[in-house]
């Protein structure tokens, strides 16, 4: 019995240090990273920032394979949310993504390269183009973003190129639905060897009069045949969607099945 408790306590704060706790000063850097002044001006200008614990970020404590690292982020809390843009403090390409929920919640789940440990960073802009950033410390043994992926590897990728993959889930408790979409890319970063950089960089998910309900751009450090979950307040409709590009102008495009 003591044995499970011990067990059970173990865990519980392993599940705790995924979350930076409040702090009164929100201009602080939870993380205390030396390079967050530099990623403030290079991301956000001149425009205001807040650190702020209401965007729920959930990872691993310790990154097991650095190439394919996940996460989720929700950000309902802030309300209506305009944009949002993930960034890692020590990748040597920063920025992961932008995300436009327009139409959906401002919630995502996707995998990630990890070049080595650091703070990585899901900020919001609300209307008041305000930016709150969450913080999430992730430990890795490094190599993540200069390491060949396994299509690579073993040369597979191109007879898989932008395929995709969806399927539909109920919500949360049942409540709206989950769409996950899975794109087979090999997501270059362009930092190994003879290997130039070759990532999708634009990916939106349409609805049926071809409108679009979200927008993501995409950058090197996401992950080798990215996974994607969003979620929707409502059912999925017939005649959803997927339209992308990649930076050598080849195109994605399918249907979401229900």
């Amino acid at each position: 019995m003591r044995k499970a408790s011990l067990h059970a306590a173990a865990a519980a704060l392993a599940v705790a240090c995924l979350h930076w706790p409040a702090r009164a000063d929100t201009n602080i850097d939870p993380a205390g990273s030396p390079l967050w002044p530099t990623i403030q001006q290079e991301v956000f200008g001149a425009a205001p920032t807040t650190f702020d614990n209401r965007i729920r970020i959930t990872g691993p404590a310790f990154a097991e394979d650095p190439m394919q690292v996940p996460i989720a982020f929700d950000a309902s809390a802030l309300g209506k949310v305009e944009r949002i843009v993930v960034v890692v403090d020590r990748n040597p390409i920063r920025k992961v993504l932008e995300f436009a929920p327009m139409h959906v919640r401002p919630a995502l789940s996707f995998r990630f390269k990890l070049q080595e440990a650091s703070a990585v960073r899901v900020a919001a802009r609300t209307q008041d183009g305000v930016w709150h950033v969450g913080t999430l410390q992730v430990d890795a043994t490094g190599g993540g973003c200069t390491l060949p992926g396994a299509t690579r590897q073993n040369s597979t990728w191109s007879t898989t190129l932008n395929q995709v993959e969806s399927r539909v889930f109920p919500g949360f408790n049942g409540a709206g639905s989950r769409i996950r979409l899975r794109v087979m890319h090999p997501m270059d970063t362009g930092l190994v060897a003879g290997i130039p950089s070759f990532h999708i960089e634009q990916l939106n998910l349409l609805d049926a009069r071809r409108q679009p309900m979200l927008e993501l751009a995409l950058y090197e450090p996401v992950a080798e045949n990215p996974i994607f979950s969003f979620d929707l307040d409502g059912p999925v409709e017939h005649g959803i969607s997927v339209a992308g590009v990649d930076n050598n102008g080849n195109r994605i495009r399918a249907q979401v099945t229900r």
